[in-house]
């Protein structure tokens, strides 16, 4: 009993971070219908970037403000220089530019840091805590309060703000909006930016946990990604679910089943979903719709 509940706080765990760089996906996705294959970098930015500035003696929270600054610019810098003047190009155009971002802040982050994975202080301390038997560290409990709070952050920006409107009606019909004086380009940079703090913080928060390296992004990238389409593309509440039940499915195979067969496992259950619902949990058949 004790070790299934282990398996599944520790999916939990894993799953919210899932659930954040999914987030990141739909963000971008919902409003300028690009699928940003980059997003796993930002996650690798925020780790290696918060293990730079807490190196140079930082203050941490500082170093985590900081970190965020850094890599929301960089994802407003990837939108503002590449997407934007592809913007007529085809998906599959788009894709492969994302791609080629993602494999050139790879190899940036490769020179700066090099191949060696770094440690970062975790934000409360080592000691673990016991739930229900299980052992729970306090840093997986941040992983599980940063997922809520940027879930609830985002259902406040979208639904209780102007921008959040906005936003919304460049997702459902850009000519639309742009015949009520909103802008879809500042919108496009927006989602960027956006998507590009989610990254930062799943980086920020997972860094204590799986020691960040320069390449830690692509594993991610592709498990974000995953969850997103499992969730539904386009929907943020399928995202959340998709990374959940992706982690949990991870952690309870690797457990019961085998560790190094995992992400097979993962991947699998992920693929029968998909044969059964092709849009995902929560998407529609038309994801061309928008919204989030």
């Amino acid at each position: 009993m004790n070790d299934s509940i282990q398996f599944i706080i520790s999916g939990i765990t894993i799953g919210s971070i899932y659930a954040i760089v999914a987030l990141g996906f739909v963000t971008i996705y919902s409003v300028t219908k690009v699928i940003n294959l980059a997003q796993g970098e930002f996650v690798m930015l925020g780790g290696m970037t918060m293990f730079s500035l807490v190196s140079l003696r930082v203050p941490y929270f500082l170093a985590f403000l900081l970190t965020i600054i850094i890599v929301v610019a960089i994802g407003w810098l990837l939108e503002m220089t590449i997407i934007r003047r592809a913007k007529g190009a085809d998906a599959l155009s788009l894709i492969i530019l994302t791609i080629g971002a993602a494999i050139f802040i790879r190899g940036v982050a490769g020179m700066i840091w090099g191949k060696d994975s770094v440690r970062v202080d975790s934000f409360t301390g080592d000691k673990p805590l016991s739930v229900l038997g299980a052992s729970v560290t306090p840093q997986s409990i941040w992983v599980m309060v940063f997922m809520v709070a940027i879930v609830a952050g985002l259902y406040f920006l979208i639904e209780r703000t102007m921008i959040g409107k906005a936003f919304r009606a460049c997702s459902v019909n850009p000519t639309a909006a742009k015949l009520m004086a909103i802008s879809p380009k500042k919108m496009s940079s927006f989602s960027f930016a956006l998507s590009a703090g989610f990254g930062a913080l799943a980086g920020l928060v997972i860094a204590p946990i799986i020691f960040p390296s320069y390449d830690m992004g692509m594993m991610l990238g592709i498990k974000g990604f995953s969850a997103s389409i499992l969730g539904g593309l386009g929907s943020a509440p399928g995202a959340v679910i998709g990374g959940l039940l992706l982690g949990l499915v991870e952690s309870l195979g690797a457990g019961y089943l085998s560790s190094g067969m995992k992400d097979a496992i993962a991947f699998g259950v992920v693929l029968m979903i998909l044969l059964i619902r092709p849009y995902g949990l929560l998407g529609e058949k038309n994801v061309n719709k928008g919204g989030l």
